[in-house]
C-alpha cells in the first residue's frame, strides 16, 4: 500500500467516523424524527454507488469507508421509516391518539 492509498483510508476513515454520532443518538433515542427520509435515501443511493465504483476500481479506500457509511446510514433509515406514520391510521411511536 502506497502513502496515497493511506491518505484515502485516513479520509475515508474521518468521514465516516464524522456520522457516527448521529448513529449513537439515533440508537439512543430510539427515534430518527430529526433525519429527512429524502436525505437518508440519497445517502443511501450515494454511498452504495460509491461503495460499488470502489470495488469495481479496487480502490479500498473508497469502498470500505462507503460500506461502512452505507450500513450506518441504513440503520438510521430502517428507524426512521420504523416511525413514520401507517397508511392505516395506526398511531405511531411518540404520536398522539386522535381524539374521536
Amino acid at each position: 500500500m502506497d502513502d496515497v492509498e493511506y491518505l484515502g483510508l485516513v479520509a475515508s476513515s474521518l468521514a465516516t467516523l464524522a456520522f457516527l454520532p448521529q448513529v449513537v443518538k439515533t440508537w439512543r433515542s430510539g427515534s430518527a424524527r430529526d433525519f429527512s427520509l429524502a436525505t437518508l435515501l440519497m445517502l443511501e443511493a450515494g454511498t452504495g454507488l460509491w461503495m460499488i465504483y470502489g470495488v469495481l476500481r479496487d480502490a479500498p479506500a473508497i469502498w470500505l469507508g462507503n460500506g461502512v457509511t452505507f450500513a450506518l446510514a441504513g440503520y438510521i433509515l430502517s428507524v426512521k421509516v420504523k416511525g413514520l406514520p401507517s397508511r392505516l391510521g395506526a398511531p405511531t411511536e411518540g404520536s398522539e391518539p386522535s381524539a374521536p
